[in-house]
């Protein structure tokens, strides 16, 4: 019942930026937590950035002052904002999201989004 669709991947020159956007739609009751992961070539899945309803934030060290995540809780929508792109930025990021859906109580459930490609020329 619900979904998240994620836009804004691409092809970026090194130093460059980036803009992606995800958007959870459907039957949804609250969005809690918004979160954007990635996975490299040969490496496992890490937490890139995280916000809270209220904006609070957290970033891995990696992309500390380089990246910056926000959202619009009117707009269900999760934005990270990419500068000073990378070689080892180069990935697959999946939006996630904790959601309450509507009309099955007050149980939260974790959401993916199926991954857009980042690419940084080097």
């Amino acid at each position: 019942q619900v979904q998240l669709v994620e836009s804004g991947g691409g092809l970026v020159q090194l130093g460059g930026s980036l803009r992606l956007s995800c958007a959870a739609s459907g039957s949804i009751f609250r969005v809690n937590g918004m979160a954007w992961y990635r996975q490299a070539p040969g490496r496992e899945r890490e937490l890139v950035a995280r916000v809270t309803p209220g904006g609070g934030t957290n970033y891995a060290d990696s992309v500390q002052g380089r990246f910056t995540i926000s959202r619009d809780n009117a707009k269900n929508t999760v934005y990270l904002q990419m500068n000073s792109l990378e070689p080892k930025d180069a990935a697959v990021y999946y939006c996630n999201a904790e959601v309450i859906p509507r009309g099955v109580g007050l149980t939260t459930y974790t959401y993916w989004g199926q991954g857009t490609q980042v690419t940084v020329s080097s």
